[in-house]
């Protein structure tokens, strides 16, 4: 299906009873859909997958791209965040980080911590109310982690690179050393990512997991010669499974970036049919 016919056909995905049974459901505002997690809100924290519906960017028509400022207009993504955030009714502001593929977390807990976004990290930790954390992907894994004890929180971008560097233990030994998070109190949100039914990896990718995961048989499939299919979904969960968080509270969106692409910005898909894409904003907070 080219670009065309699946932006007519955005109306397609998974019913709501299925998607319930991942511990997902849909939310909507003014055409903006976001994809959220049952436990997550259920314990207190307002979270959220975007997905690329409802906004103003010409990727190509009509899309909420809510970064990638080299690529749009300021003006763009400022509207595209204000429909955001009306989806969680306009009571939060946002705190990012300039990601760069690494393994380092930043700790926000001042306002003017809060408002720096210039800082280089891939994960953000904070207990603040009134704020939503914020990673951008458009393959790479989103995962939000909130602490039903404490209220502290977290949002990890787990690219290849960071999932090798362990950046989702990274988050959790600062939430521990913040704000006392313990293993068993946490629950995790897996986003829309690359899946590892079309997500492959050149040799160096494979030397890297095969160096650090020792179940990274579990997570690659061999194609052809120096490649291999690589599931970092599965990746990221076995990482929180060994820091000791329980199996029934990771919950894994039942999406690939690379296949819904009516849904989602695809890096690997889109950079090469369109020249460009837009970004996912992936957040998590509690309210006042």
């Amino acid at each position: 299906m080219n670009q065309k016919s699946k932006v007519k056909n955005r109306g397609s995905d998974y019913s709501k009873e299925t998607l319930s049974d991942f511990g997902f459901l849909w939310r909507e505002n003014d055409g903006a859909k976001v994809l959220v997690s049952k436990a997550l809100e259920e314990s207190g924290f307002v979270n959220g997958f975007s997905t690329r519906l409802g906004g103003v960017s010409p990727y190509p028509e009509n899309d909420l791209n809510l970064a990638g400022f080299g690529e749009d207009s300021d003006e763009n993504i400022a509207e595209n965040r204000r429909r955001f955030l009306k989806v969680f009714d306009n009571r939060f502001s946002l705190t990012s980080v300039w990601q760069v593929h690494g393994n380092g977390v930043k700790t926000v807990k001042t306002l003017a911590e809060a408002q720096n976004t210039e800082e280089k990290y891939d994960a953000l930790v904070s207990d603040l109310p009134g704020m939503l954390a914020a990673v951008k992907t458009a393959d790479c894994v989103p995962v939000l982690l909130g602490d039903t004890e404490t209220g502290a929180y977290a949002a990890v971008h787990a690219g290849w690179r960071g999932t090798v560097e362990s950046i989702v233990k990274n988050a959790f030994e600062k939430m521990r050393d913040e704000f006392g998070t313990r293993p068993e109190d946490l629950i995790a949100a897996i986003g829309p990512a690359a899946s590892g039914k079309n997500y492959e990896i050149g040799q160096e990718v494979i030397d890297a997991f095969n160096s650090k995961f020792s179940t990274s048989g579990n997570l690659l499939e061999k194609t052809r010669e120096g490649h291999a299919l690589i599931d970092l979904h599965i990746a990221n969960k076995e990482q929180l499974l060994s820091i000791g968080l329980r199996a029934e509270n990771i919950s894994i969106a039942p999406f690939c970036t690379m296949e819904r692409t009516d849904l989602f910005f695809s890096y690997r898909v889109e950079k090469k049919t369109l020249g460009k894409t837009g970004r996912l904003m992936s957040v998590i907070g509690r309210s006042m």
